[in-house]
């Protein structure tokens, strides 16, 4: 099993390429189920979710080519409409197959994601209006079985903005007959990137980018190549590491405005950003606490607030975080805190007491986000920090650790 090792206190210099979203490609890569002609996916990063999906397409039928980094897909031959457990567990993003495979196939079983509460999560909201659109909804022995007899347009109000639910019933509903309308939508950039790539299949889509989605249904959809966009959490993750060593870093190949909210935030604690179309440029600067809560886009990411957590550690005084969206996302505290970090914890809120010495210490990654925090934190601490258990950073980190190697950081990847 792979570790990395971390000497720091590191100063980092030079510029740095963003991948493509995992998080845009995942439904897109759902999305190739609705058609059968070939689609072409470009410049996919090579990571582990990528990989869990291609390995679930696969087991579905689908054809797929690497060539470079494009992979082409077809699905003109489907000999399953069945995920199963083995697969779906490592991923929720797996769940997204539900959508296109009902709305093309009119069946398909799949299996509730491991360790999913269907009343706490909110897998809910993609088959209570799933049923809407006219499917037939089982749950027996961990799996969802759907059945239709052809999906129709209806009137859809979400509980809340789930970005899963949002792109698991726009993919369902191109192929449905009549209109459909889809209100309180998750706002998301992969959201919108996932609309515009089905409407370069062919589907009728308006109001992307806003809270109510017009989909008119339409009998087929057909093929096309298509370009995802950078990676935003992975950008806000190197833009924090580039504040957090008092670099001068260019974090380049995203939209800053799909960070916009965190770029005011850094800026309002005194970061010194050169912000263009594509980048954006770190320099040294002296910040103050921050207090920031989490919340739906385009509100603070969830899937930044470890990281941000570790920024607050190199911020001398009091930073309040506070975790909106998912409960039991600190596991990463116990581990700051094995380097030196000053934090507590209370209810949903972090309490950070910054400007304290860091000292390297082993430590073990839990999830994604929590890695990412990990690397960030061993950059400022003094001595050679192990990083254990980095498949978590695997599935959505293209090549961190060449990356922050070519920034200068003193990091390698030993088995």
């Amino acid at each position: 099993m792979d570790k990395l090792l971390i000497n720091g206190p590191c100063k980092l210099n030079g510029s740095v390429e963003i991948s493509k979203a995992k998080n845009a490609y995942l439904p897109i890569m759902c999305g190739v189920l609705l058609t059968k002609e070939s689609i072409r996916l470009q410049k996919v990063p090579a990571l582990r979710d990528i990989n869990t999906m291609n390995s679930l397409l696969s087991q579905l039928g689908i054809k797929i080519e690497k060539e470079g980094r494009d992979i082409i897909y077809t699905a003109d031959s489907i000999t399953s409409q069945e995920a199963t457990y083995d697969l779906v567990k490592t991923m929720r993003a797996s769940i997204t197959v539900l959508g296109p495979l009902l709305a093309r196939f009119h069946h398909a079983k799949v299996s509730l994601p491991g360790g999913c509460a269907i009343g706490s999560r909110p897998v809910n909201l993609h088959l209570e209006n799933l049923a809407k659109l006219g499917a037939e909804i089982n749950i027996e022995s961990g799996y969802v079985e759907a059945k239709t007899n052809g999906l129709k347009g209806a009137h859809l109000v979400l509980d809340f903005p789930s970005v899963g639910a949002t792109e698991n019933l726009m993919m369902a509903a191109t192929l449905a007959e009549g209109t459909t309308i889809m209100e309180n939508c998750a706002l998301e950039p992969e959201v919108s990137d996932l609309a515009y790539f089905l409407k370069a299949l062919g589907a009728n889509i308006s109001g992307i980018g806003t809270k109510t989605i017009t989909i008119e249904g339409v009998a087929e959809l057909g093929g096309c190549d298509y370009e995802a966009i950078g990676d935003r959490i992975e950008a806000a993750t190197y833009v924090l590491a580039g504040l957090m060593t008092n670099s001068e870093i260019t974090v380049t190949g995203f939209k800053p405005a799909h960070i916009e909210f965190i770029l005011e935030k850094l800026v309002a604690a005194g970061a010194k950003l050169e912000i263009g179309d594509d980048f954006v440029k770190t320099k040294a600067s002296i910040l103050k606490g921050l207090k920031l809560d989490t919340a739906p886009y385009p509100g603070f990411p969830t899937d930044v607030q470890a990281q941000i957590i570790a920024l607050c550690t190199q911020i001398p005084g009091a930073s309040v975080i506070t975790e909106n969206i998912f409960e039991n996302r600190f596991m990463h505290i116990p581990e700051l805190k094995r380097l030196g970090a000053q934090i507590s914890l209370k209810g949903k809120s972090a309490f950070i007491e910054g400007g304290n010495p860091l000292k390297a210490a082993p430590i073990m990654c839990t999830d994604l986000r929590a890695s990412a925090a990990l690397v960030l934190t061993a950059l400022c601490a003094e001595g050679e920090t192990e990083i254990q258990r980095i498949y978590h950073l695997d599935r959505g980190y293209e090549k961190l650790d060449e990356k922050f190697s070519s920034l200068g950081a003193k990091i390698q990847r030993v088995k």
